[in-house]
């Protein structure tokens, strides 16, 4: 028998909740890179990992079965509330959520912010469909399920599983379009490892997140309209004029450098913030604080600062933040602590 994170104690129950993605996904042989994502349900899935039985009782549920580039706020909802309901109803002693990779950080920093538990939360996907040659998904999600019932994992709020690392939601990010390793957390480092089940922690993440988040989504139903407008070199002002005249109540600027828009688009950002629309100033470069009052000064533009998210992320934060308030300060104020 092959015992990893637990002994003779009682088995913890752990659920895994499916969404689809590359790790559900299948394709035409073992060396083809061409593939469908979301077509393996989630009793195959786990029928593909016996030996998580043997240190967990596992219970699946199949949530959606889409490529994760299909993700959108009524799965995240169903997601995030179905989560809370397994956690704080004590059927769940942890949960394991397989997604695509594509937007997996953007649903993990969401569920990091409204899931109100302390019990581990761990998203888990892969980079080769389940015909692959050397398919990743069968270990990770047997990583993850190890992560998931080991009592260090607790109070670490939402992790992101894969190719042995341990990562926390707010921090990671995809880095590579198809490496194995794409998964990074640029500005931290990770959290920990887990080696064929063997789990470590080596930090936890500070900022808030889950039971102590400001965020309750009980009675939301639907999230704010916030869209991100990328910037680059010889730039226009079309995307952020369409972006309100389409009804944005948000938009995370993704700026040159240390957040800097080109300055037609510049002004209109500004026209906006003056209208009262919450403009965000991030940057696309990936890594790094976006400092507030640099060369932007955010005070006489209306503008908020993001700290250190990236442009997905902060989306993520501007759309909880805007279900409770549209005052600029306390915006700014939640993105220094969460």
């Amino acid at each position: 028998m092959l015992i990893t994170a637990t002994t003779a104690l009682a088995k913890p129950t752990i659920y895994i909740l499916a969404t689809g993605g590359t790790i559900a996904g299948s394709g035409s042989g073992e060396l083809s890179s061409s593939y469908t994502s979301g077509v393996v349900t989630v009793d195959k899935l786990l029928a593909a990992v016996p030996q998580i039985n043997e240190i967990a009782t596992i219970k699946g549920e199949q949530i959606s079965q889409i490529g994760s580039q299909e993700m959108n706020n009524e799965v995240w909802l169903k997601l995030a509330k179905r989560t809370n309901e397994l956690l704080n109803s004590g059927k769940a002693d942890g949960v394991v959520i397989t997604h695509g990779t594509d937007t997996m950080e953007e649903t993990a920093y969401f569920l990091d912010l409204v899931v109100k538990s302390d019990k581990p939360i761990v998203m888990v996907g892969a980079m080769r469909n389940s015909a692959s040659m050397s398919a990743d998904g069968p270990l990770n999600l047997f990583n993850a399920v190890n992560v998931a019932i080991s009592k260090d994992a607790v109070g670490k709020g939402v992790m992101v599983t894969m190719n042995d690392e341990i990562h926390a939601a707010r921090e990671v990010t995809k880095t590579h379009t198809t490496g194995v390793d794409t998964f990074k957390s640029p500005n931290t480092g990770k959290i920990g490892s887990v080696f064929y089940g063997n789990v470590k922690f080596y930090m936890s993440p500070t900022r808030k997140h889950t039971i102590n988040s400001d965020f309750d989504i009980t009675k939301i139903t639907e999230l704010p309209r916030v869209d991100i407008i990328y910037s680059h070199a010889n730039d226009n002002a079309d995307f952020v004029e369409i972006a309100l005249k389409n009804g944005t109540k948000g938009i995370i600027s993704a700026g040159m450098g240390n957040g800097n828009p080109y300055p037609s688009v510049l002004n209109a950002l500004q026209n906006g913030a003056k209208s009262g629309i919450i403009i965000v100033r991030d940057s696309r470069v990936g890594a790094g604080e976006t400092t507030r009052n640099g060369e932007v000064n955010d005070d006489e533009m209306g503008f908020v600062a993001s700290d250190n998210l990236n442009a997905q992320k902060a989306r993520v934060l501007l759309m909880l933040a805007l279900t409770k308030t549209n005052d600029r300060a306390k915006i700014q104020e939640i993105f220094y602590t969460h």
